[in-house]
């Protein structure tokens, strides 16, 4: 089956993955709500309880999820194609843990400021850390593995100034201690609608650039001859990048190892094509956000696990078994 004819159905099996992680998210809580009374208070809402329940508790939280997991997603996919590393990725590159600390000062020193400004603060954060593990291997090459652990080093550091933080602004700090350990439980409406607008354009531009995606994945030389002008498009994917990732932070914390694992998982299924990868990306990343919040519900039931844990808990295996392939073929 080639990749043309292999897009289609994988896309239609992918959005019935999304709708079943969707079906389950919206079904399972701490309330015990029969599954027919779920689905029909989702099309029919009223003023009950468990109406309420379902629509303001669980919808927004699965919408949450959705948004964040495509967002995370489809960063990593441009990550490493614009690093031209298997390794890349918003949280092994200290992107989500830059724009973790960024929205902790904001809350912390400017408590009052309106939460739109969330993103933009995230974003600033994220082009940071960016920089930061750049400029630490551009005199050194960017090497898979060294790009990594650049990383991995970064995140430590904002990791460690973000903890200094909890520590002595304890109070004001507690409001966002659960979402920094990457967690969509208590989301609401206002957060669905500060993340929605800035992911639906994210991954509208991703799909619009998925093409100069293909082209740079070939090289300087190959992608500058074909008349992309590739230090430019680098740059522009770059911060499209963080922005995915920043919005993603800025209302679940940092999730890691979706933008790491996802990616390759898209690309095992549909090959190499950005303008596949790219959407099949959004919807894999969804349903594993999804489905995992839905498992971190049920370890501890009826207390809460932060989904970030728990990816962090599959993904960790991954990215060894990765950097491992990287190593033999380095």
């Amino acid at each position: 089956m080639t990749e043309t004819t292999r897009f289609p159905l994988m896309l239609i099996l992918s959005l019935l993955l999304l709708a079943f992680c969707f079906a389950l998210s919206i079904s399972i809580g701490a309330a015990r709500i029969p599954l027919l009374e779920v689905w029909s208070l989702t099309f029919h809402p009223s003023d009950e309880q468990n109406s309420l329940i379902v629509h303001t508790i669980r919808l927004p939280r699965a919408l949450v999820g959705m948004l964040a997991g495509a967002a995370l997603a489809i960063s990593g996919a441009i990550m490493q194609v614009v690093t031209r590393n298997p390794l890349a990725s918003p949280g092994l590159l200290g992107v989500n843990a830059g724009a973790a600390l960024a929205l902790l000062l904001l809350v912390v020193f400017f408590p009052t400021l309106p939460g739109f400004l969330y993103v933009p603060a995230a974003f600033v954060g994220g082009v940071g850390a960016a920089l930061l593990v750049f400029g630490m291997t551009s005199s050194v090459g960017f090497s898979p593995l060294k790009l990594a652990l650049a990383g991995v080093a970064a995140s430590a550091l904002f990791s460690s100034a973000a903890s200094a933080l909890k520590i002595l602004f304890e109070q004001r700090a507690q409001g966002v201690l659960f979402s920094l350990a990457g967690s969509v439980a208590g989301r609401t409406w206002d957060h669905f609608h500060l993340l929605w607008p800035w992911v639906v354009a994210g991954v509208i531009l991703a799909l619009i650039y998925s093409g100069r995606l293909n082209l740079l994945a070939l090289g300087d030389e190959l992608s500058t001859s074909l008349g992309i002008k590739t230090r430019l498009n680098q740059l522009m994917l770059t911060l499209l990048a963080v922005l995915l990732a920043a919005s993603a932070v800025s209302v679940v914390g940092p999730v890691a190892f979706v933008g790491l694992m996802v990616p390759h998982i898209t690309r095992k299924l549909v090959g190499v094509n950005h303008q596949m990868v790219i959407p099949i990306c959004a919807l894999l990343g969804a349903s594993l956000v999804t489905i995992a919040d839905v498992a971190a519900r049920l370890i501890d039931f009826p207390a809460e696990t932060p989904v970030g844990i728990l990816i962090s808990a599959i993904g960790a295996p991954f990215f060894i078994y990765l950097a491992r392939n990287v190593r033999k073929m380095s």
